[in-house]
C-alpha cells in the first residue's frame, strides 16, 4: 500500500440553483501523506467546505474520484461510501455536532457502536480518549454541562475513536476564542502525532494555517501551494 491516505484526481463540482451555474471545484488535485497535516485556506464562498465534503464521500463530484486508502469512491452506493468514511476518516467541524441526549462517553462511543462493535469495549476505548484530550472528569456530563472548549475536545475525540487514517477538519476552533482555539489546535495536532493519523483541515485563521506541514490555497476553484 502507497502512503498516500488520501487524495483527490481532477475533480469537479458546480452548483445550478435558479437558473445561475456556479461552478466551485474545477480540477482540484490533491494528495496527503501518512501523518501529513495541511491548511486549506481562500476567501469565502471559494468552495474549502463543499471540497471538505467530496473529500469525505458526503457529497458526489460531478466528475473525478476520491480516494481513500487506495479505494476509490467513484462508483460505491452511499452505504458502501458511509462504511469507508467511518473506517477511515474522522470529521470535526466548527459545531461540535454532539447529540445532546448523550453523555460526552456516548458521544465518543457513537462511532463504534454504529458499527456493532463491542459495547464494552467501545466505552472503554471512549474514556481512554476523553481522558487523553482532558474531560477524564466530564465523563458523565452531556453537551449542555460542558464548556465550548471541552465540547470541541469531545468532538476531537469521537473523530479519533475510530482510529481513522485521516481527519477532516472544517474550521475545527472558529467558534472558539483565541486561548481555547490555541489549546484545542494542539491536542489535534500532538493526537494526530501520536496516533498517525493524518490532517486536512479548513480555516479562516493564518496563524493555525501556519503550524501545519502545507498550506494550500482554493482559488478560482483549484488548490495552489
Amino acid at each position: 500500500m502507497s502512503d498516500i491516505v488520501l487524495a483527490c484526481r481532477d475533480l469537479y463540482k458546480s452548483y445550478h440553483e435558479g437558473g445561475l451555474n456556479a461552478n466551485v471545484l474545477n480540477g482540484v488535485e490533491l494528495e496527503v501523506k501518512t501523518k501529513q497535516n495541511i491548511a486549506i485556506i481562500g476567501a469565502s464562498g471559494s468552495g474549502k467546505s463543499t471540497l471538505l465534503h467530496v473529500l469525505g464521500g458526503l457529497d458526489k463530484p460531478d466528475k473525478g474520484d476520491v480516494l481513500i486508502n487506495d479505494m476509490s469512491l467513484k462508483d460505491l452506493s452511499e452505504v458502501q461510501r458511509g462504511d469507508i468514511r467511518n473506517r477511515y476518516l474522522g470529521f470535526i467541524y466548527q459545531f461540535h455536532h454532539l447529540l445532546p441526549e448523550f453523555t460526552a462517553l456516548e458521544n465518543v462511543a457513537m462511532p463504534l457502536l454504529i458499527r456493532r462493535e463491542n459495547k464494552t469495549a467501545s466505552l472503554e476505548k471512549a474514556e481512554y480518549l476523553l481522558t487523553q484530550v482532558g474531560l477524564r472528569e466530564r465523563l458523565q456530563h452531556k453537551p449542555g454541562e460542558l464548556s465550548g472548549g471541552e465540547r470541541q475536545r469531545a468532538a476531537i475525540a469521537r473523530a479519533l475513536v475510530t482510529d481513522p487514517a485521516c481527519i477532516l477538519a472544517d474550521e475545527p476552533t472558529g467558534n472558539l476564542d483565541e486561548k481555547t482555539a490555541g489549546h484545542v489546535f494542539n491536542l489535534i495536532l500532538e493526537l494526530n502525532e501520536r496516533l498517525s493519523t493524518s490532517l486536512v483541515m479548513v480555516t479562516h485563521n493564518l496563524e493555525l494555517a501556519k503550524r501545519v506541514d502545507m498550506t494550500m490555497e482554493l482559488r478560482e476553484g483549484a488548490l495552489h501551494v
